[in-house]
């Protein structure tokens, strides 16, 4: 039987040892593949940056970053929600700089009846509470299912979504923000631009800000862009985030931009206060 006390009582020492981490929660309007690039060497950049930066895959049926990562294998969050094991045992270490933990495995059978899954979503919560609480940063690989979130923290993290500046994802992402803020109520979302230049991406972002005040009133705020650029299949196709292998890219040099964004903060965070809502790549 896992100590699962032990983690809970060592994560609080950690909680009031430092400060707060900083949970955020990434959705995408882009290919899976896409946003696995993306958290990779996010990820990546804020490590090389000296933050703590743990990665959780929160995908259902494999599809998300640890798969990509090949680091899926092996226990996950939901197996110390059941006190299979302890919190030790499912962080795995990327080759990237940062930790991965699999909140579900791609196998691991469903509850049987209505209580036992709300008993074991509650768990499931509780345990990661506990994880995010000994990190520094925590990216979260995430997915709006239709009963909401895994775990109620990741609604009340910051939520991004990623989109690109196609048609095609550019209604995807606000037919999203449409859904969580019927969902969540009203709350700011960030909005990250990926494969696409500074000035595409101002004009996404303006027009989807607009829309969401317009029609939602909504505030959206800008997380910045990403170009699209070679580079980053080199570095993929090497098993390596883009910073690490071609630190002068273009692609590089945005996400040095963003980790700056995204690194766990030392005072109130903009996004939470939704005070600002411009541009800036």
């Amino acid at each position: 039987m896992a100590n699962f006390d032990f983690d809970q009582a060592e994560g609080l020492r950690r909680m009031l040892a430092g400060p707060r981490p900083r949970i955020v929660t990434f959705l995408s309007a882009t290919p899976q593949d896409d946003k696995g690039a993306m958290l990779v060497n996010l990820g990546a950049s804020l490590a090389r940056a000296g933050d703590e930066v743990l990665l959780v895959d929160a995908c259902a049926g494999g599809r998300g970053v640890a798969e990509r990562l090949g680091l899926a294998d092996g226990a996950s969050l939901l197996e110390v929600a059941r006190q299979q094991c302890g919190l030790n045992q499912v962080m795995r270490q990327a080759a990237q700089g940062f930790t991965v933990v699999s909140m579900r495995g791609a196998d691991e059978p469903y509850p049987r009846s209505v209580r036992a899954a709300g008993d074991e979503q509650r768990r499931l919560a509780k345990a990661f509470d506990v994880l995010v609480k000994q990190s520094g940063t925590v990216l979260v690989d995430g997915e709006f299912g239709d009963n909401g979130f895994p775990v109620p923290l990741m609604s009340s993290a910051e939520i991004v979504v990623q989109v690109s500046n196609s048609a095609t994802s550019i209604k995807a992402a606000y037919c999203l923000i449409k859904r969580l803020n019927h969902e969540l109520g009203r709350r700011p979302f960030g909005i990250l631009v990926t494969g696409a230049s500074e000035s595409e991406a101002k004009v996404v972002y303006d027009n989807m800000a607009q829309a969401a005040s317009r029609y939602l009133a909504v505030n959206l705020t800008s997380m910045g862009s990403v170009p699209a650029d070679e580079y980053l299949h080199r570095a993929a196709r090497l098993g390596r985030a883009v910073v690490d292998a071609f630190p002068l890219a273009g692609a590089s040099v945005a996400f040095r931009q963003l980790a700056g964004r995204f690194a766990r903060p030392t005072g109130p965070s903009l996004y939470r206060t939704g005070s600002s809502n411009h541009f800036s790549a």
